[in-house]
């Protein structure tokens, strides 16, 4: 919402009896907020962008970083480390998510917001919703990413049932699995993500 519509709505629903110093302050109050909010956002994001500028000159991985906040502060920085933990996982968003909760002994990171340089890929969406994350912010898109050889485009296609998966899914073993998930229903003590 733009700051003009939210005012004139905001300034509809306040009485109409109150007096224009007050409204004053309100205006004031909530255009710091704003203000604090968009720097919170820029700062996080030149974290972000440090941190794919490191990580891509020590070849740990593509030009990618990634921040998670939560309110004013810092919970994880981290860039790509694919090359250099050799794991195809370990995009910047991922390894951020996986610090953050370490960090804050949860799963759950409802309360945190994920800057990012580029708009994230499949993988990395699907663990930012695993985790709950309500909030990104990203600076590059996906076809900005593929201009540069990564082909997040593939996985974007198949999702969209536009490419074959190029990948064989076979059913096996679906009886003794579902045992596994009779067990799991029927524990009291689980917790579920």
């Amino acid at each position: 919402m733009s700051k003009n519509i939210f005012r004139r709505r905001f300034w509809g629903v306040i009485n109409h009896k109150t007096k224009r110093a007050d409204h004053d302050k309100i205006s004031t109050l909530y255009e710091m907020s704003f203000l604090i909010k968009h720097l919170r956002a820029k700062k996080c994001m030149r974290l972000a962008i440090a941190q794919a500028s490191r990580g891509a000159r020590r070849n740990h991985g593509g030009p990618f970083g990634a921040v998670i906040a939560s309110g004013a502060r810092i919970v994880a920085k981290a860039h790509n480390e694919v090359i250099k933990s050799k794991d195809p996982t370990a995009h910047a968003e991922i390894v951020a998510i996986r610090k953050a909760s370490a960090k804050l002994n949860s799963f759950d990171l409802s309360d945190c917001e994920l800057y990012s340089t580029c708009e994230p890929c499949p993988m990395c969406l699907a663990a930012i919703y695993w985790a709950r994350i309500p909030k990104v912010y990203f600076g590059c898109t996906r076809k900005d990413a593929e201009k540069i050889g990564f082909r997040d485009k593939l996985l974007y296609n198949i999702i969209k049932k536009r490419a074959p998966r190029g990948l064989d899914m076979i059913k096996a073993e679906r009886k003794q699995c579902l045992k596994l998930f009779e067990e799991w229903q029927q524990k009291t003590d689980k917790v579920i993500y």
